[in-house]
């Protein structure tokens, strides 16, 4: 259930006798006249609250020679404002024993503050202090570019998450997607501190921002601090992505750090803006959990890996099934061509007790999801930028509910008629691409669509 708030009370009104209590059977709605979107989820029984002020700015928004200044622009909004520097942000957030946080991703940048649910106004206040006034000292900014170039290390000399960014230009290929959200360090290097104002004076607008809180909340004043806050932003134009055509392929990176080799392994899903939750449950009946066909194949069965997940990831732009393992190089043959053999046979059949364990084990993840206040709070704002509403617990359940056995096999079916996109790193031998190519080609054929 969505409810509008009605005209934004001016920032001194009093709130309706009662108005508090009413607000735990759904989201309170409002749009401010500048396109800033306000919503609410205020649960009654907790004592602490979330707030976040979500972007619709990530690294697929980016150019290539701009790669990286988003996540750059994240780390330098909290080294000093017009009114506060690095330490009195921290301090002030931390005076009231709140958590102060941030993170930047493919279709938006989140700004964070949790503490108790009094002072839910304040730290709308204060996060608007961070999204709106920063000001990118230039003594700051040569410190953290130091920061960031230590976590970009860090990235490069892990093959589980290069592989993940592999698997992405697979996957997407020239679409700006394809970047990775750290960016590229010489963005980090040269990006100066006009190209971060300048970001936020071009995506930093209101037909961009949502403001969100949930928790021990009063949403007519949540509301009214961010009528405060956020009414002047300028309106700007919605950042909205296009479609990423599905590419495919194989990419490989040998990384000498270790003995084994990295696999991620996938094909192309739905965007968050359709309903297709029949990929999301086609994920879980493929590897969520030990008793999953994935690792009971191969780990339980066959002794190849100590683990292997499957994960269903969507976007804006569209989304992605991921399969990840891990293993020993002699068994890269055999560990793709179970993945190819068990998708072909859950194309032609789904086990009825599989997927009522898919089913459920989706259920649940969904209902751990709404009682983490920044996980509900982060799923409403990516609604209303892919679907202009929120949807209920209740609705998302129903759909997962509804999802039939025919449903999921056409899922898996979809899949593999698009062709699978292929990562690997660690310890890849001369010819890897090549030999991966050759393994999937001689596996069951793709089934040509009638």
């Amino acid at each position: 259930m969505q409810r509008d708030l009605g005209p934004a009370p001016t920032p001194h009104a009093a709130a309706p006798e009662g108005a508090a209590a009413a607000w735990h059977d759904g989201p309170a709605l409002h749009t401010l006249g500048n396109g800033v979107r306000v919503v609410a989820l205020a649960t009654p029984h907790l004592q602490t609250a979330g707030v976040s002020v979500f972007v619709r700015v990530g690294s697929a928004h980016e150019s290539r020679a701009l790669n990286g200044i988003g996540h750059v622009l994240e780390h330098m909004a909290f080294k000093g404002t017009r009114e506060r520097d690095a330490h009195r942000v921290n301090l002030d957030a931390e005076r009231l024993g709140a958590e102060v946080n941030a993170h930047t991703d493919k279709d938006h940048t989140a700004y964070h503050m949790r503490g108790l649910g009094e002072h839910a106004p304040r730290f709308v206040a204060m996060l608007a202090d961070i999204v709106r006034h920063a000001t990118f000292p230039a003594d700051e900014l040569a410190r953290e570019r130091e920061v960031l170039l230590q976590e970009v290390a860090e990235v490069e000399d892990d093959p589980v998450t290069v592989a993940y960014q592999l698997f992405d230009h697979a996957c997407w290929a020239t679409h700006p997607a394809a970047q990775p959200v750290i960016g590229q360090r010489r963005v980090i290097e040269r990006c100066t501190r006009e190209q971060l104002i300048d970001h936020v004076h071009q995506h930093y607008t209101g037909a961009n921002i949502v403001v969100a809180a949930a928790g021990a909340i009063d949403p007519v004043e949540v509301q009214r601090a961010a009528v405060a806050a956020f009414g002047d932003v300028p309106r700007g134009a919605p950042n909205e992505l296009p479609a990423a055509a599905y590419a495919g392929g194989t990419r490989v990176k040998r990384m000498d750090v270790g003995r084994q080799m990295h696999l991620v392994m996938g094909y192309p899903i739905a965007g968050r803006g359709d309903a297709d939750e029949a990929a999301d449950v086609a994920a879980a009946v493929l590897g969520d959990g030990m008793s999953s066909p994935l690792l009971a194949e191969l780990r339980e069965k066959r002794g190849l890996v100590y683990h292997a997940a499957c994960n269903a990831d969507r976007f804006e732009f569209g989304g992605q099934l991921a399969i990840e393992a891990s293993f020993a190089p002699e068994h890269l043959d055999t560990v793709l061509g179970q993945i190819t053999r068990l998708m072909h046979a859950l194309a032609e059949r789904v086990d009825a007790v599989d997927l009522e364990r898919a089913r459920n084990q989706v259920i649940v993840r969904l209902l751990r999801a709404d009682e983490r206040v920044t996980q509900r709070l982060e799923d409403a704002a990516l609604d209303l930028f892919a679907l202009r509403r929120v949807r209920s617990v209740a609705e998302r359940l129903a759909q997962v509910r509804a999802v039939s056995n025919e449903q999921v096999r056409a899922a898996f079916q979809r899949m593999l008629d698009a062709g699978p996109s292929v990562a690997v790193t660690g310890s890849v031998g001369r010819g890897a691409s090549r030999h991966v190519d050759e393994v999937l080609a001689q596996r069951l054929p793709r089934r040509v669509p009638a």
